[in-house]
């Protein structure tokens, strides 16, 4: 898994999101996630948001993701 994969799939996940993801370790990544989506949600609904977007990578490519999310 890399930082590129992950970003699209955030972004294909939550349409018009804005995501920055960052890790060259291929299992550790940072990612800031800006989504007019999350308008309304808590951070840890905002969190499930981006994590759904990843399915099952979650579980087995991605070991650690930390996140920042916000409206535009």
């Amino acid at each position: 898994m890399d930082a590129d994969t992950i970003k699209r799939m955030i972004e294909t996940g939550l349409p018009g999101s804005q995501a920055n993801v960052s890790g060259a370790d291929g299992t550790h990544f940072e990612a800031v996630v800006i989504s007019a989506a999350f308008q309304g949600k808590t951070t840890l609904q905002q969190h499930r948001m981006v994590y759904a977007t990843l399915g099952d990578s979650m579980q087995s490519a991605i070991h650690a993701l930390s996140l920042r999310t916000s409206t535009p």
